[in-house]
């Protein structure tokens, strides 16, 4: 009997060895340190740097855990989504980031230290920020067709501004050039601040603005809105209607943002991380304070996300061959 008993305890024992590994995996987020969100971007750079100290937040609560923000900066977001890409596969580090690093970059520049589809598993998209073409005030447009009409009207005459080759209302400019037949100059800025001063004094034009860097301009009748270049209006500007309610339903342009992780990461912290962040996005005061930076809140499965980064891959590949803009 005492040998039967020996036997199994010593089975228990090897039981428990195995199983051990596998409960303390799952025991995330971590108590005794901070999961880190990378941020490919300066702290307190703009929308994506203040949704993503908004989501950390959320997060900690909804998870019990400690999720903090790590920002590296520079590249277009490359350095940051590279550091990413080579953190360890066990939900210590994750990844916010947004259209331009994951969709774009691939085509502006020659080599990168990460894949956005190889490198990375999907969490969820979180939000979008959409385009928003605006004008001069003293620009005879007061809706897309009056304005094509006019561009038409003046090639290679009408300027656009931008925040410089490759960027988000840079490729909109493009995308809108191409699907009117219209012919326009790009005038990129380093500041968007001085792009939109430029505007106002009639320097340059237009610009395909994101709606948080022009509302105010909008609201103070500085600069005058003629479309949004979403599937719907924008909560922050509702009187501005769509491309699509224009006749322009392929005018679609947005910075979206997303949460990935490292390749390899569990399926459970993916699976815990989307479902506490689609709680998070369905609350009532989070999307209210993402429709004042002019955001929509998205969500949705991993899966959501991935078609969507492989959709984006490819328009805005082709826009920027198209184009043939290049960085590096």
């Amino acid at each position: 009997m005492p040998a039967l008993l020996h036997g199994f305890a010593s089975a228990l024992a090897l039981a428990l060895a195995f199983v051990a590994p596998s409960s303390a995996q799952s025991a995330w987020p971590p108590t005794n340190k901070a999961v880190q969100i990378i941020v490919p971007a300066p702290g307190g750079a703009g929308t994506g740097d203040t949704i993503a100290r908004l989501l950390a937040d959320q997060l900690g609560k909804k998870l019990n855990g400690n999720f903090i923000i790590e920002n590296h900066g520079g590249a277009n977001g490359n350095i940051g989504a590279g550091i990413a890409a080579e953190a360890p596969a066990d939900g210590s580090r994750l990844l916010f980031s947004w259209a331009g690093t994951l969709a774009v970059s691939p085509s502006l520049f020659k080599s990168l230290p990460f894949d956005p589809q190889q490198s990375f598993d999907p969490i969820a998209l979180v939000a979008e920020v959409p385009n928003i073409l605006v004008v001069n005030n003293d620009l005879p447009a007061t809706n897309v067709a009056q304005f094509t009409d006019y561009v038409k009207k003046h090639p290679g005459v009408v300027n656009f501004g931008s925040t410089g080759n490759g960027s988000s209302m840079h490729l909109a400019g493009q995308l809108y050039m191409s699907a009117t037949g219209t012919n326009m100059v790009h005038v990129p800025y380093s500041s968007p601040g001085q792009a939109t001063t430029n505007l106002m004094s009639g320097e340059i034009q237009s610009m395909f603005q994101l709606i948080p860097g022009i509302v105010g301009q909008v609201k103070a009748n500085k600069v005058r809105a003629l479309a949004v270049m979403a599937s719907e209006r924008s909560g922050a500007l509702p009187d501005v209607p769509t491309m699509a309610e224009q006749g322009h339903p392929e005018l679609l342009s947005s910075t979206w943002f997303a949460l990935l992780a490292p390749k390899g990461t569990p399926a459970d912290i993916i699976e815990r991380t989307n479902q506490a962040l689609n709680e998070i996005l369905q609350d009532p005061a989070v999307k209210e304070k993402l429709a004042g930076m002019g955001a929509t809140t998205l969500g949705g499965t991993p899966q959501d996300l991935e078609k969507k980064l492989a959709s984006e891959l490819d328009k805005w590949g082709r826009v920027v061959k198209e184009a043939n803009i290049r960085i590096q």
